[in-house]
């Protein structure tokens, strides 16, 4: 709904191919980044240069907001993980847009929560030694508010910088739970089950 809102008033959808960046750690922020198709990931990279999945936003989804309303340098980069038409709403007109639309307003304080609470149970994982319990944990959440038979569009790699562990121990629990029938494997793809 937001996304048709902002093309019939003025806005435009910048196209981004997979590998731009968006923006990079220290940026001072400038805008919201709406999603109108494709995909972008969030990483931070240690000092190895492991990449941390901090957040995944696809169509119709939104990412930036948190520094733009703290006015405080991003964390993060962002990079288009598949090919991008993205709207970028300034600082102005986005503080406009929550305080003349209530519903985004709300809408925006649930995106903000919904990220916390991810967060919160992610530290908390980190903080499990036991790796199969995590990829548990974070396959749960992802599957949650999906149908039952969708499959989860998340690849082994971004599964492990989710998690922060390696992709071949991913790759063994993930296997490891198919065959304990803990979750449904179909073409490669994790499919969510009747819970």
């Amino acid at each position: 709904m937001i996304i048709k809102y902002l093309l019939s008033n003025k806005y435009q959808a910048v196209h981004y191919k997979k590998g731009a960046v968006i923006y990079q750690p220290g940026a001072e922020p400038k805008a919201v980044y709406f999603i109108k198709s494709g995909e972008v990931r969030m990483v931070t990279v240690n000092d190895d240069g492991k990449e941390f999945i901090q957040g995944i936003f696809k169509e119709n989804q939104y990412f930036g907001e948190p520094a733009l309303l703290l006015n405080k340098p991003y964390l993060a980069f962002t990079i288009v993980t598949r090919d991008a038409e993205i709207i970028a709403v300034n600082k102005n007109d986005f503080f406009k847009l929550i305080e003349e639309d209530r519903s985004f307003s709300m809408e925006l304080i649930k995106t903000l929560s919904n990220r916390l609470f991810y967060k919160s149970m992610m530290l908390e994982e980190l903080a499990n030694e036991q790796a199969e319990h995590r990829v548990k944990t974070l396959i749960a959440y992802l599957l949650k508010n999906m149908e039952k038979g969708a499959s989860l569009d998340i690849t082994r790699q971004q599964l492990a910088d989710m998690s922060g562990l390696r992709v071949e121990t991913v790759i063994r629990i993930v296997k490891k739970l198919a065959d304990e029938k803990v979750l449904k494997l179909q073409k490669g793809k994790i499919i969510k089950m009747e819970t």
